[in-house]
């Protein structure tokens, strides 16, 4: 069983020549259990098989050829060697990388693969707290105001900006929505990491535009290409890819002129901030992003917070 990969594994990177056949047997059956019995996302399962393609490539560099043989001084042996790195790595990319380590240690163990968990006392950096970038509503307003006009691309760009400021999607799940994901004028279902799913509202602004999109621009791509149920679609009638998005939005930023770095993910920060600044409830947000904690919601409350601080410091009288 443990020979043959599962479909979901289709697409990760396939194992280096001359890789340890044992190691990557382990490897597999890890990944399998993490894709088809804890349901993570294809590009975490990705993330998590590019990862243990270094560790597994680090180990035979040091003649040890089954996790089993592995002993926790070598772990942190690894652990230094991630730190040394050229180009050298960021603390986050470090913890992702170790903690992919440990849950496969973990695993063996339990499964009874190995007889020992030799990760158990392995410590990862601590991950600097990141804020969410947002922008101002105005910047958000001029960006998608660029996307303006009667002509196919422009009826989609403008589309698809409308979207993900309304509801926070990430670009991963906007590329993916088929056109039965719209469930009513007013509704629509994102599918988000692990295949969860969940209805979102979409303002009078998005709906307006993607009606339009739909009536004068979906149809003539879609005459383009072979027939396809997705939403957004390129000029030759296919899917747009995350990476066209991506410059769909960096070409907005730049007709906008807007003075700062804009990511894919710079509309989903701005819609979790504003939500806040404008009221909501953290859980409703959190319901409304597809978080599994709150407590990431909560990293957009020290953004308002901040604001708030700022706004005061240059307001009252005696702040300073």
């Amino acid at each position: 069983m443990d020979a043959t990969p599962a479909p979901v594994l289709t697409g990760t990177a396939a194992p280096a020549p001359g890789a340890n056949p044992a190691l990557e047997r382990d490897v597999l059956a890890f990944l399998r259990y993490v894709a088809l019995e804890r349901g993570l996302a294809k590009n975490t399962v990705t993330s998590y098989r590019r990862d243990l393609a270094a560790y597994t490539h680090w180990l035979g560099t040091q003649g040890i050829a089954s996790f089993g043989a592995v002993h926790p001084t070598q772990l942190s042996a690894y652990a230094q060697h991630l730190g040394k790195r050229e180009p050298p790595l960021t603390a986050a990319s470090v913890a992702r990388m170790l903690s992919t380590v440990r849950g496969l240690h973990r695993f063996l163990a339990v499964e009874g693969r190995t007889e020992t968990d030799a990760s158990r006392e392995l410590r990862t950096p601590k991950k600097p707290m990141r804020l969410p970038k947002a922008i101002p509503q105005a910047e958000v307003t001029a960006l998608i105001e660029t996307a303006s006009g009667d002509d196919v691309v422009a009826l989609r760009d403008r589309a698809l900006l409308e979207l993900l400021y309304a509801t926070g999607a990430r670009v991963s799940e906007a590329v993916a929505l088929d056109v039965d994901d719209l469930v009513d004028r007013e509704i629509v279902r994102l599918t988000g990491k692990g295949d969860k799913q969940r209805i979102v509202p979409l303002g009078s602004y998005a709906r307006t535009a993607i009606d339009a999109y739909l009536v004068r621009g979906r149809p003539l791509l879609s005459g383009r290409g072979k027939a396809t149920p997705a939403l957004f679609l390129g000029i030759r009638g296919q899917r747009v890819s995350r990476q066209n998005a991506w410059l769909i939005i960096k070409r907005a930023a730049e007709r906008a002129d807007l003075k700062r770095e804009i990511s894919p993910h710079t509309l989903r920060h701005s819609f979790a901030t504003h939500l806040l600044e404008g009221g909501a409830d953290v859980r409703v947000v959190q319901e409304l992003l597809g978080h599994a904690s709150v407590a990431t919601t909560q990293l957009y409350t020290l953004v308002t917070a901040d604001t708030l601080r700022d706004v005061y410091t240059q307001a009252h009288p005696r702040a300073r």
